[in-house]
């Protein structure tokens, strides 16, 4: 019966507590996230942000864009001081959908490499992936590889494996094709690449290498902080995966590997944006950027100044400084060439 009470009085404390939290004084020493990021790692940062400044971290989780349609729904009203979501795709998303303002600092233009950050300050990067080409290290050498252009060769038929169109990750990639070879060259290359796949579109990321370790494709298009995920896997046969597969950056003769980032934004209706600022100032600081690598396997913002082990064993690599403004600009266009692609 005391067990039954003191759930009954959990409830009601929660309840509470979802029922006041759209009240919260402005100014009050706390700052409103909702995030995409789905981290045990990052709850961990904002406890020690929290212990350093005293700023309480309220989270809501859920999906990017059930996040940025919930913002809009609230309006004013929103409890929500910061959006954090991954790729730059979604936070230009919910820049053109009106929901964040712009929110400077010179920590920030300090931290962030303009390429990474909305010029007017609506959101800022704080981790860096990079989509990269995964390859059975059985059946693939490095040297058979080079660029994601060459991927359209026929000499690849019934070898590449890719997700679906729909994920915002193959659209930021293409779109970055686009805004580097053109709309008829991405077009082109598109359609090349869904007739060289293995089997149609399907899965995520790490399906993909999964699907390379069991024979079904030699090469994945995939971002690199999956394989941190199976390699740091408690499921032995992940760890087999990763073991089985190889990382290789393309285009390191010309523009550099595509790169794209999780990110955040300061929402317009927000109640606390100096603490929202303080926030970001803090995930784009250096205790922050040294524990993403070794927790949730993303690159620092320079991608070059990293100690983790696993991310150095991938080898240094050249990042394209396209503007990752531009993959958001180009979003429309490249769901367009997926779709005549025929790339599910």
């Amino acid at each position: 019966m005391k067990t039954l009470f003191k759930s009954y009085n959990s409830i009601i404390n929660i309840s509470f507590a979802v029922f006041a939290f759209s009240f919260l004084p402005a100014n009050a020493q706390e700052v409103t996230l909702y995030s995409h990021r789905h981290y045990e790692a990052d709850d961990k940062l904002y406890e020690k942000f929290t212990k350093a400044t005293g700023i309480k971290v309220n989270v809501v989780k859920a999906s990017a864009d059930a996040l940025i349609e919930r913002i809009k729904a609230e309006g004013k009203e929103s409890p929500a001081d910061l959006l954090i979501a991954a790729d730059a795709g979604r936070l230009v998303r919910a820049q053109d959908a009106g929901i964040l303002q712009s929110a400077t600092s010179s920590k920030l233009e300090k931290q962030v490499p303009k390429n990474m950050r909305d010029e007017e300050g609506h959101w800022y990067g704080f981790t860096v992936r990079s989509r990269v080409l995964i390859y059975s290290k059985d059946r693939i050498k490095p040297s058979q590889l080079s660029t994601y252009e060459d991927l359209a060769d026929p000499k690849w038929k019934g070898k590449l494996l890719a997700r679906s169109s729909s994920n915002i990750y193959n659209q930021s990639l293409l779109a970055s094709i686009i805004a580097n070879n053109g709309k008829q060259g991405a077009a082109k290359w598109a359609a090349a690449v869904r007739k060289n796949m293995a089997r149609p579109p399907e899965g995520s990321d790490r399906d993909q290498m999964r699907a390379v370790a069991a024979g079904i494709g030699d090469v994945a298009i995939a971002n690199t902080y999956y394989v941190g995920l199976l390699v740091n896997s408690s499921n032995p046969k992940d760890r087999e995966v990763a073991e089985k597969v190889g990382v290789f950056f393309p285009n390191q003769s010309g523009r550099g590997a595509h790169v794209n980032i999780s990110g955040g934004g300061v929402v317009k209706w927000s109640k606390n944006k100096a603490n929202a600022i303080k926030l970001l100032e803090f995930l784009t600081g250096s205790e922050a950027q040294n524990q993403f690598p070794v927790t949730t396997y993303e690159f620092p913002l320079e991608v070059s100044s990293t100690d983790s082990p696993l991310l150095k064993s991938w080898g240094k690599f050249k990042a394209d400084s396209l503007a990752l403004s531009e993959l958001g600009k180009l979003n429309a266009e490249a769901v367009k060439v997926f779709a005549l692609a025929n790339w599910k």
